[in-house]
């Protein structure tokens, strides 16, 4: 039977434009860039789903998301692949989820269910807990402060280091944090990662990581296992250039 998989969060479209950078502007001390090509993605929640996609093209995804999708627009230099800059667009326009009956049959339906909470106002505190409760197995990526009252419904919950730091009073028995090139820490436990590269851009990989990780437990039930799985595959995605799947 093919897997089911849920996938809950903000969307955007993640726009890369690369540029020739050749002089300084005679207006100001800043740089001129000359745009030479573009590159267009899903990101966020999408980005997840993109990953589920191409890690196990079998199964069955399913996305709640805003009807409206922000763009985030970086401006990067084409020979080094330094951002000069990133612009926003859209993030107060997305509208808040609304529960329904088909939201709890699908949730409750699901084989494995992610959340990936930008904190742009489509999810509440409550709306995170209820997704964790009617879930069989959930995973939390979230930007936003959290507190136990929201994780301890999870299965689990994935945070970067700068993230872990800022919910000092978090129980950490479900946490798994990731660590960048040093792998990832679960219960104390760093889980190094198997084949380190060199990192070109980590945008995206966090979303990697928790997409190979969830596919990952969903077939093994193995922690550690998972992690390195995961940590293995998001090694990959960030010595590419921009958001990219494994």
């Amino acid at each position: 039977m093919k897997k089911k998989v849920v996938v809950i969060g903000e969307t955007c479209v993640d726009e890369f434009i690369y540029c020739e950078v050749n002089r300084l502007s005679p207006e100001a001390p800043v740089p001129v860039l000359n745009p030479i090509h573009r590159v267009r993605n899903q990101g966020m929640a999408g980005n997840t789903i993109a990953n589920i996609k191409a890690l196990l093209p079998e199964c069955v995804t399913l996305l709640f998301s805003p009807m409206k999708t922000s763009i985030k627009k970086r401006y990067v230099e084409d020979k080094t692949n330094h951002m000069f800059l990133r612009v926003d667009e859209g993030d107060n326009d997305i509208e808040p989820f609304k529960w329904d009956k088909n939201y709890k049959k699908f949730i409750e339906g699901a084989d494995i269910v992610i959340v990936s909470d930008y904190n742009k106002g489509y999810l509440t505190d409550f709306d995170l807990k209820k997704i964790a409760i009617y879930s069989k197995i959930s995973i939390l990526d979230s930007k936003r402060k959290l507190n136990n009252d929201i994780t301890k419904h999870f299965t689990f919950v994935k945070l970067n280091e700068e993230e872990s730091l800022n919910n000092p009073s978090l129980n950490k028995s479900n946490v798994i944090i990731t660590l960048g090139a040093a792998g990832s820490m679960h219960r104390d436990i760093i889980y190094p990662s198997p084949n380190p590269q060199e990192t070109i851009d980590v945008s995206g990989a966090g979303d990697t990581f928790t997409a190979a990780f969830a596919l990952s437990y969903l077939k093994t039930k193995d922690i550690p296992a998972s992690i390195t799985s995961a940590n293995e595959l998001s090694s990959k995605v960030v010595s590419k250039r921009g958001v990219v799947t494994p």
